[in-house]
C-alpha cells in the first residue's frame, strides 16, 4: 500500500509545521486523485523531504531524458568527446512521437550541443536516441545505479510506436529529486557540468505542469514527460526558498485532470515553501547559499569566477 512519510536531517529533532501541513495537504490531494501518483519534495535549506510513494516505480516517459543529459556530461568530462562532436542521424534514430529531427534526411549531422537542446528544450526523441547511441545504454543505467537511482532504468532506444515503452523508460519521484539535488548542489559530474545541465532545463519549452501556476520570474529548470495516460515533471524551482520537486501520474482518466493536479501540487508546494522560509529565519537556519545554487546559476558569471574552468565546448 501507498507510504507517507517525512524525513528529517540528523541535526533536527522537529518536523517544521510547514511541512508538516505539506504533508497532510498532500495525503489528502493525492488519496483523492483517480489515477496512480507518486510525488516527492525536497527542501534544499534544510533537507527536509515530504513524499508520497516517491519509491515507486512508475513510467518515466520523456523525465528519462534528464539521465541521458547526465551521462553525456559524464562522458564530456571524462573526454570521450566535446559538444561540438557531430553526430550522424541514422534512420534507426528515429521516432515520431515528440520533435522536428525525425523529418531530418538521414546522414545528417548535429553536434552534441544542438542535440542536448532539442532533446529536454522541445523533448526530441530522435536526438534523444542519437544520445543514446553516442553514450550507451548501459553506460547509462550503470552511471545511475552508481549515483543510487535503483529504480531508474532505461531498456533501449525511445519507440513511442510500441506499448512496451511505458516498461522500456521508468524512475521514481524518490530517484529524479536525488538526482536534481545533486546537480542543484553543483554535485552532479562537477560544478561546470551541473550549470549546463540546469541552463538546459530552464530552457524547457514545455510549462503547462509544474512551472504553470507560479509567479511570474520564478525559475525553474525542469523536464516533463507524457504518454496518453501519463503525465510527469520534474525540476528545481528557484525562488527565496529553492526546493527540488517530482511529480508522477499514470492511469490518468484524462490528460487535463493530470495538469490540473500537477499546477494544484506545484502552487501548494510554493506556498509552502515561502512559509519553511519564515520558518528558518525564526529558528536561524540558513538559506540555500548562492554557492549551494540560491539563484539560477549564469554560466558566464560560473566561468568568470572560476577562469581555470575548462570548457567543453561552445553553448
Amino acid at each position: 500500500m501507498p507510504y507517507l512519510w517525512v524525513s528529517t536531517p540528523a541535526q533536527a529533532t522537529l518536523v517544521p509545521p510547514p511541512m508538516q501541513s505539506l504533508r497532510a495537504d498532500l495525503h489528502r490531494m493525492v488519496v483523492r486523485f483517480p489515477a496512480s501518483t507518486a510525488v516527492e519534495v525536497m527542501d534544499l535549506a534544510t533537507g527536509y523531504h515530504v513524499g508520497y510513494n516517491a519509491g515507486a516505480v512508475m513510467p518515466a516517459a520523456s523525465t528519462i531524458k534528464v539521465p541521458v543529459m547526465v551521462e553525456v556530461f559524464r562522458q564530456l568530462e571524462a573526454g570521450r568527446f566535446e559538444l561540438d562532436r557531430r553526430v550522424t542521424l541514422l534512420a534507426s534514430d528515429k521516432d515520431y512521437g515528440s520533435g522536428e529531427l525525425c523529418d531530418a534526411s538521414v546522414g545528417s549531422t548535429f553536434t552534441v550541443d544542438e542535440l542536448l537542446d532539442k532533446m529536454i528544450d522541445i523533448s526530441d526523441n530522435t536526438a534523444t536516441n542519437m544520445l543514446i547511441r553516442l553514450v550507451g545504454v548501459g553506460s547509462i543505467n550503470r552511471t545511475m545505479y552508481h549515483l543510487g537511482l535503483d529504480k531508474t532504468h532505461l531498456r533501449g532506444y525511445v519507440r513511442t510506436d510500441n506499448w512496451a515503452v511505458r516498461q522500456a523508460l521508468e524512475s521514481s519521484p524518490a530517484d529524479m529529486v536525488r538526482l536534481l539535488t545533486m546537480m542543484a548542489k553543483r554535485e552532479l559530474v562537477d560544478g561546470w557540468s551541473s550549470n549546463e545541465m540546469i541552463s538546459i532545463l530552464e530552457g524547457d519549452q514545455i510549462n503547462t505542469l509544474l512551472p504553470e501556476p507560479l509567479p511570474p520570474g520564478i525559475a525553474i529548470a525542469h523536464k516533463t514527460g507524457s504518454f496518453f495516460d501519463t503525465l510527469n515533471d520534474v525540476g528545481i524551482v528557484y525562488g527565496d526558498d529553492p526546493y527540488v520537486i517530482a511529480v508522477m501520474t499514470t492511469h490518468l482518466p484524462s490528460l487535463d485532470m493530470g495538469r490540473t493536479f500537477i499546477r494544484a501540487l506545484s502552487l501548494l508546494t510554493f506556498q509552502t515553501e515561502a512559509r519553511m522560509g519564515a520558518w528558518r529565519n525564526l529558528t536561524g537556519i540558513g538559506a540555500f547559499t548562492e554557492t549551494d545554487g540560491l539563484t539560477s546559476p549564469d554560466l558566464r558569471y560560473w566561468q568568470h569566477s572560476n577562469p581555470n574552468t575548462p570548457s567543453n565546448g561552445n553553448r
